[in-house]
């Protein structure tokens, strides 16, 4: 028995593909209490990639940061997380990384990450 049918991946339809650099819009579902609505959450990744022709594996997640009222927030999300609806590519970045973790250090036009054409 392998790892994918003991953990129950789903496939990753609704997830475009991505990579660090990007700009992405992840659409999560919230619940509170007995209700649930979708949350957008846009910001650049700064780690892990999507391509279809490699699954991510059952523990595989992306980190997508956006600077919000001047503090920059950070969210982990796992690929075969149940609460995320889509994830949507708006904006293709060019870097020369993998990791981005040095933006955190950096603000204002320093933080810009130029377009991919």
């Amino acid at each position: 028995m392998d790892a994918a049918s003991l953990v129950g991946l789903k496939t990753l339809d609704h997830i475009q593909d991505f990579q660090p650099g990007d700009t992405v819009t992840v659409n999560l579902r919230i619940v509170e209490g007995d209700r649930q609505r979708v949350q957008a959450f846009q910001g650049n990744v700064i780690s892990g990639k999507h391509r279809v022709a490699r699954t991510p594996l059952a523990g595989d997640s992306f980190t997508v940061r956006r600077v919000s009222y001047g503090v920059g927030v950070e969210r982990i999300i796992p690929f075969h997380s149940p609460n995320v609806e889509s994830v949507e590519v708006t904006r293709q970045g060019k870097v020369r990384r993998a990791r981005l973790y040095y933006l955190r250090g950096l603000t204002g036009k320093k933080a810009r990450i130029k377009e991919r054409r």
